[in-house]
């Protein structure tokens, strides 16, 4: 596997969207935590939410504006269920797409769980905010899922994503 390496330590907004988890019963959240930090990387905050298109976008939006926040990733509420809004709440609010990993983390998954990979409706994109474009990661909720989506996309060029959206800001 060849990646761009980067030793920047980036500070990551974890955000389950769910009806029925709490922080305790959250296990995507915490695998997500878990493999931020074994990586060097920081958690600046993490929080459950309904699935509810203007309750997520009632967190998503300050996170956008704060300059603590560099990456936001999402689990929970991708899927075809109706409560399944996660996509329909943020990625209208994406500024450029990034196809890429949406096709990714499909083809990884059908290798894992067959067709059943074509239900997701994982995603990615940058939403630009308080002068800064952030990366945010839309992720199913199972933490098999998660895994598969951070350790063979995410962390391996998170450190360097960041560095290039810190290069193309204007000056």
């Amino acid at each position: 596997m060849s990646h761009v390496a980067s030793s920047t330590k980036v500070r990551v907004a974890v955000l389950t969207v769910s009806d029925s988890r709490t922080i305790e019963e959250d296990l995507s959240g915490a695998c997500i935590e878990t493999l931020l930090h074994a990586s060097g990387h920081e958690v600046a905050c993490r929080e459950i939410v309904k699935d509810e298109g203007s309750a997520i976008q009632g967190i998503i939006q300050p996170w956008i504006l704060c300059g603590e926040i560099e990456v936001i990733i999402v689990t929970g509420g991708t899927g075809l269920s109706v409560r399944d809004v996660t996509p329909n709440a943020i990625v209208p609010m994406f500024t450029s797409e990034m196809p890429g990993f949406g096709e990714l983390f499909r083809q990884l998954s059908f290798q894992e769980i067959g067709a059943a990979a074509m239900l997701s409706r994982a995603d990615a994109g940058l939403i630009d905010g308080g002068g800064l474009r952030k990366p945010v990661f839309l992720l199913p909720g199972s933490p098999n899922a998660v895994r598969l989506a951070l350790e063979m996309l995410i962390l391996p060029q998170l450190g360097h994503m960041i560095d290039l959206c810190k290069l193309e800001q204007p000056t």
